[in-house]
């Protein structure tokens, strides 16, 4: 465990999408290990119950909710497994996401670029619309969404479903937290650079290309899961009790690096 992350979520309960694997799966450990309890969502049956006994075997309190996002009844299945479980709902990173197909925009399916924004957009949008009653009820809480600087700051080729539904993220968010800011709900939107996850590397297949995307960053290298989970740790805490509507740039550089 982190010493900064030590018990700066004690007792609440929050929701971790896409914690099959990745970001999502770091996060739902550092969560827990910080006093959080966990609702983990994910689509592998299997990677969520490997997942839910590590989090017991180290004391914590966790559930799973499988199906996906791009479902409103995943979204609603969270919420009421927090409330069932827990008591109620403090907060949730709403991490999962897809890259989708890669293809130039006038080769791209139409069904693909459906997919994509499905899970990456409307997803999203199920997931806050399930969480919100719950959260006001709750006399507050946090929501952090995971984007990413593609969309943003850069354009990659081939991404234009996964670019635009990440960047509707942003003007989502601060809807959301333009809306629950008198209800004091906070929502935060997290910008990762290059992260060492399975997604990250279906893109970065080839050393080759890793080395390419490591060199893209100032800081000449790519994230590990729990570095991403850490900013995500900050902005449901207490800790950023002040900040909300914000995208915050976890990015290693590679938004200003020219180098």
């Amino acid at each position: 465990m982190s010493p900064s992350s030590s018990r700066r979520l004690d007792g609440k309960a929050l929701i971790v999408s896409g914690a099959s694997s990745g970001i999502g799966a770091a996060a739902a450990r550092l969560f827990s290990a910080a006093g959080a309890k966990i609702v983990a969502v994910g689509r592998d049956s299997a990677r969520l119950a490997a997942l839910l006994e590590d989090l017991r075997a180290s004391g914590g309190e966790a559930v799973t909710v499988s199906g996906d996002v791009a479902g409103a009844d995943t979204a609603r299945r969270a919420v009421d497994a927090a409330v069932s479980t827990f008591g109620g709902l403090d907060g949730a990173f709403n991490n999962a996401g897809i890259t989708g197909d890669m293809a130039a925009v006038e080769d791209l399916p139409p069904e693909q670029w459906d997919r994509v924004i499905a899970t990456n957009l409307t997803g999203a949008f199920h997931a806050a619309q399930a969480q919100i009653p719950a959260l006001t009820a709750r006399g507050g809480g946090a929501l952090v969404f995971t984007s990413t600087f593609v969309g943003h700051t850069v354009g990659f080729p081939g991404m234009a479903a996964y670019a635009a539904s990440k960047a509707g993220l942003l003007g989502l968010t601060q809807v959301i937290a333009a809306e629950g800011g008198p209800r004091r709900i906070r929502a935060n939107v997290l910008m990762p650079g290059g992260t060492d996850t399975p997604m990250g590397q279906a893109v970065a297949h080839t050393p080759e290309i890793r080395q390419h995307v490591e060199g893209l960053h100032a800081l000449k290298r790519i994230a590990a899961p729990e570095e991403i989970a850490r900013a995500a740790l900050f902005l449901l805490s207490d800790d950023a009790s002040f900040v909300t509507g914000t995208a915050l740039m976890a990015d290693g550089g590679v938004s200003i690096c020219r180098s």
